[in-house]
């Protein structure tokens, strides 16, 4: 496989991944470069005439462009807003790593780049014996950590950090997404991550709010994208 890659991760769920996910991929199109996107596991999925169908999943093959079977963007696709792990279990289905690699392998065949999208954070189970972590190692994929600016961050983004570190999974740099409109000292917040990750953020996102529109994220997106150069000269 030829094909360049990427895996988002978080400090937590909802914390900004496919904004994030979603900006890189376009900006990467805007080079010129053909772009596969995958969300390997996902849950909360919606039923529709084709089969369920994932909000995250849709948004990356939207910013890709792509004509990609859905099956291999989104190979593991579950409908309670649930930990994948549970849902899997209660839909009496095992993840197997294997069968994503062996879909992230159709999509990079085609592809100069391929952006994968983790569920949830970097330790988010995935069945009884593996973790996200274990899937972005078994893929061998750096990690791009989106850290979400809330009380706590300080602690969880460092944590992460260090367990992406100890999986010897590459480091590819974070972004900050700022989740509580009201947080007290978000600069000085801001200031110390940088501090304690030793690097400073690729980019930082401004606050969304969950009832935002699809007018609204799109701009996010394109803010960050002005960005994201940043990122893909680091990974060249």
């Amino acid at each position: 496989m030829s094909a360049r890659g990427l895996f988002v991760t978080g400090t937590d769920t909802g914390v900004g991944k496919t904004v994030v996910a979603c900006a890189l991929v376009r900006g990467l199109r805007a080079q010129g470069a053909r772009v596969a996107v995958m969300k390997p596991v996902a849950s909360g999925s919606e039923r529709t005439p084709s089969g369920l169908r994932n909000e995250d999943a849709l948004a990356l093959s939207e910013a890709a462009g792509t004509a990609a079977a859905y099956e291999d963007i989104n190979p593991y696709c579950f409908e309670p807003p649930v930990s994948p792990h549970i849902a899997a279990k209660e839909a009496s289905i095992d993840v197997d790593t294997g069968k994503i690699a062996y879909h992230y392998g159709r999509l990079a065949a085609g592809a100069d780049w391929i952006v994968v999208e983790g569920a949830g954070g970097w330790l988010a189970p995935i069945n009884d014996r593996q973790t996200m972590a274990d899937l972005a190692s078994s893929l061998s994929l750096p990690a791009l950590m989106v850290v979400g600016l809330k009380l706590g961050c300080l602690n969880h983004a460092q944590l992460t950090r260090r367990a992406i570190e100890g999986r010897g999974v590459g480091f590819a740099g974070w972004v900050a997404s700022a989740l509580d409109p009201a947080m007290s000292r978000a600069a000085e917040n801001l200031a110390t991550l940088e501090w304690v990750l030793g690097e400073p953020a690729l980019a930082v996102l401004a606050h969304l709010p969950a009832s935002a529109s699809a007018v609204v994220l799109g701009e996010a997106a394109r803010r960050l994208q002005q960005r994201a150069d940043k990122l893909l000269r680091r990974l060249e």
